[in-house]
Formats: structure tokens, sequence, C-alpha cells
């Protein structure tokens, strides 16, 4: 099966000319010709970009995720590849309604009356790993049923194993190839594509954006019905809303436009610092709009995280840049290790400069933050940097989020709705308030800790070395120990008192 996979891939590839992004290697330039002679018929007076989208299109669904997810590697990719990339449309046939009707038998091992009350056969929306349908719980629950594709996890190992061969060739034959690592980016993809494939992580991530939204009055996310739920199926609350994209129809609905934009942007901010945890693939198919205004969040297979390090490199990087304090974006690169430790600090904040000063001469409300961290992207090959994979998925992210708010409100200032968010989000971080929230998230520790901690220094005192044991010496030393214990109760008795009054 491989075999002939590979050979369609060949085919595909030769038909569309797109041989011509290996014949541009001087190792394999003598093929240009003999190729040429061979394949005369094949039309290749389109620009390559056209016809790279077009030939990953015919290949199938893996290979559109494939570009996909390539049009967000801008680091990595030519502007005209990664543009028309972005074009491409996950747009798959649904599997048939009997299948989906066995699969969920042979998952629930029973029939498919006894699980739903009623359950429709038609789905509501097909991609290339799942479909979705509606349906009703016997206690009167609206759901909706994500059911995954059959097969797709050895079609998609099959076409993961060729593209892992062609990202070898790339390494071989470009000179640039190893120092863009296309092995890596195969197996970040790779990575993607196994949590889609496991729906109950899926559910999970749908769950703990729940959870951190419980008390949000912005964002809506549907309940996870964890009896119903498996590796193949999830079962989730059916969500009524509008999708974003239907501009008009949410302002004839009543919806405050310039205001749903504005909650779009604190939404993405809440994400990224409060929680370290974002929706990574906001496109307008995965956001819809409830009557009230809120937005819907649909589609958990892919989520971005950040540690507490990289949620605060990140805000020192952006509010430096709204400050126009170049340097201190590029000390904060190297502080960060997001670019080598023996890296010039003039040379990377002129480089800085060059991509940011051009972007501050332009209205605020045509600066893009996503287009901002492209173009550092790029820059970054010069100085060896190697983009972290959770960046690139904030800068897609980013992108998106950009993307739906302007769609919103062609008005709408970024940078000035932002920049209050995060310098009260730094606030938070650092100084006193940041202080009293450090010393709570550490209080039980602390608790548990400062009672043990004379008897602790009792026995690292008697386990001290004494060179001159003289009687006199180890006398003051042990008056010195009583002193030191007393010293260390007091001081853990006004910890308790000061965690105590924090506490309170």
């Amino acid at each position: 099966m491989r075999f002939f996979r590979l050979l369609k891939i060949i085919f595909v590839v030769l038909s569309f000319g797109l041989d011509e992004f290996m014949l541009a290697h001087h190792r394999m330039r003598w093929l240009q010709t003999p190729l040429n002679l061979l394949l005369f018929m094949r039309d290749i007076s389109q620009p390559r970009a056209v016809r790279l989208r077009l030939a990953l299109e015919k290949l199938g669904p893996i290979f559109v995720k494939f570009g996909q997810m390539l049009s967000t590697r801008r680091d990595l990719m030519p502007t005209d590849l990664a543009d028309e990339l972005a074009k491409l449309q996950d747009q798959v046939p649904p599997f048939s309604s009997q299948l989906a009707v066995s699969l969920l038998e042979t998952t629930y091992k029973r029939p498919l009356q006894d699980v739903f009350k009623s359950f429709e056969q038609t789905p509501v929306a097909s991609a290339s790993v799942a479909q979705v349908h509606f349906g009703v719980l016997h206690d009167g629950r609206e759901v909706a049923v994500k059911i995954l594709r059959p097969g797709i996890a050895l079609t998609i190992a099959h076409d993961i194993a060729l593209i892992k061969v062609a990202a070898d060739l790339i390494e071989w034959l470009w000179a640039d190839g190893r120092r863009l690592k296309p092995r890596r980016v195969i197996e970040e993809f790779e990575k993607h594509l196994s949590d889609e494939l496991d729906l109950t992580r899926e559910a999970a991530n749908g769950s703990q954006l729940r959870r951190n939204f419980a008390d949000s009055g912005l964002l809506l996310v549907p309940e996870m019905f964890w009896d119903y739920c498996t590796n193949d199926v999830m079962v989730m609350e059916r969500m009524y809303g509008m999708p974003i994209s239907q501009v008009d129809n949410l302002r004839a609905a009543g919806v405050d436009i310039p205001k749903l934009a504005a909650n779009g942007v604190e939404i993405f901010y809440t994400q990224v610092f409060r929680d370290g945890f974002f929706h990574a693939d906001m496109h307008p198919g995965n956001v819809q709009v409830a009557k009230d205004g809120r937005y819907i969040a649909l589609d958990f297979g892919i989520m971005g995280t950040l540690t507490d390090i990289d949620k605060n490199y990140l805000a020192q990087n952006f509010i430096a840049f709204f400050q126009r304090d170049y340097k201190r974006v590029a000390e904060v690169h190297i502080e960060s290790g997001w670019a080598p430790a023996n890296t010039r600090v003039d040379e990377l904040e002129s480089a800085i400069r060059a991509v940011c000063e051009p972007i501050f001469d332009r209205p605020l409300r045509e600066v893009s933050f996503g287009r901002v961290l492209l173009r550092l992207f790029q820059t970054s090959r010069r100085f060896g940097i190697e983009i972290q994979p959770q960046l690139v998925l904030l800068q897609k992210t980013l992108l998106n989020i950009e993307g739906l708010g302007l769609q919103l409100d062609p008005e709408l200032d970024l940078w000035k709705t932002a920049k209050p968010w995060l310098e009260r989000w730094m606030s938070e971080q650092v100084g006193w308030r940041g202080f009293i929230r450090a010393v709570k998230a550490e209080a039980p520790r602390y608790a548990t800790l400062l009672p043990h901690l004379p008897r602790l220094l009792h026995q690292r005192l008697n386990e001290t070395p004494f060179p001159y044991a003289e009687r006199a010496v180890l006398m003051l030393l042990k008056q010195q120990q009583r002193r030191n214990t007393l010293l260390t109760i007091i001081v853990g008795i006004l910890l308790l008192q000061t965690l105590w009054i924090l506490l309170g």
C-alpha cells in the first residue's frame, strides 16, 4: 500500500512541476532537461506557490493539514509559498451515516437507540480527522457527537512516513535545510495530529478551558459528557450560536460588534498570560457567537501552553515593543535562551530596530502583532535563533485573532486594546502584589516545612566537622547552636504570623 501511495505522490509532484524545488539544487540540475522532455505535456505556467497548493489538495487531507501548518511557519517558508498555503481549506466529504452508526454501536457495545434518544445521521461538519453529528441523550440533553474517521490513524502513519523521507531529502539537497530542521517540523506536525486522533485528550482540553472561564462573561465552552467519551468518540454539549464570519447577521441580531472585537482580544490575552493555556486553532470555523454576545469556542484538538517563564519574557517583550526599547527586547531574547548566549546585544538591538521602526511610523491600528512576530522570526535566522514551537503556535493564534478582530471592526486598535491589559498583568507579577500572590501560592509548603526547620538545623550543626575539637570551642559552638535554634523558631513564628495575615 505504501509503495502505491509513494507512486501517486511522485506522479502528483511531477504533474504539478514541483520537481523544480529539487532541481534548483546544483546536484540535481542534470535531471532538468530529461524531465522536461519526458513531461512536455504538463502545464506549469502557474506560479510555483499555486501549483504547490493544488498538489497538496490533490494528495488529500493529511497533506492539506501539513500545508496549513507550513503556512504558519513563516520563519521557514518563503513569503509567496506561505501566503498561498494559507488558502488551503480542509474540506473533506463525510463518511457514510451507516458507518458512523456502526462505529458508535461498536464503541458503546449496545444499539444506538439505547445510547441516544435521537441521533441525526446526516453530519453537520466533516473534516480530515473526524465528523460531527447532533443528537439527544435520554435525559433530554442536546449533544454534539464527534466521531473519528475509520482507518485515519493508519493513513496518517503512512503519509507521515513518506513526508519524513521528503524532509530527509530537503536536508540533503538544500543548503539551508539543516538549519530549518524539517525533520523537527514533521515531528511537531505528527505530535499535533496524534493529539487530534485522541478525542479523550481533546475533551480534556475543552474541559480545562471551560473551567478556566467558568466565571467569565466573555467566553462559553461546551460541557463534556465523560460517560460517553472515548478515544474515538467525543460527546459534548450542543451549542447554539452564529458563525463569527457572518458579521451582517450578527449586527442584525443586535450584537455590539466593536465590543465583540475588543472582547476577543481580551479573551486571547487572558488565555495566554493568565492561564498559559490557549486555543491554538481559532479560525472562523471554530468560533461562534451566542445571542448574548459571548464567544463560543469549539474544537479543542490543538491547544498551546506556556510556562511562567515564557509568559514573563513574552510580556516583557511586548511592553518593550510598546516603549520602543529595542535594547530591552534584545536582552530579553538572550535572557530567555531564545537567542544564543554569545549573541551581541547591540547587533540584535540594531536588527530589531530595523524591523520595528518602520512599523511604528504607521498608525497603531494598522500595526499587526502577528506581523511583528513574523518579521522577528525572519530576522532571527541571522543570529541562529531557534524558534520555540510554543511561540510558533502563539504567533499562528495571534494572526487568527487579529484577522477575526479586524474582520469584525476594521478600526480596532489591537495595540491600544492590549497595552493596558499587559501592563496590569505585569504589575500583578512584580512588586508587592506579585510578592503576596507568590507567598500565598507557597503557603502550604511553608506551613509544612517550618515546624521541621529547628530539627533540620540542629542535625546540620551536629554534622558540622570540627578540626580543632577543643572543649572550649565545642562549648561555644553549642551555645551558638542553641541561639541559632531559638532564632530559627522566632523567625518561623513570624513567618507563620505573616502567612496567617495574608491568608486571612
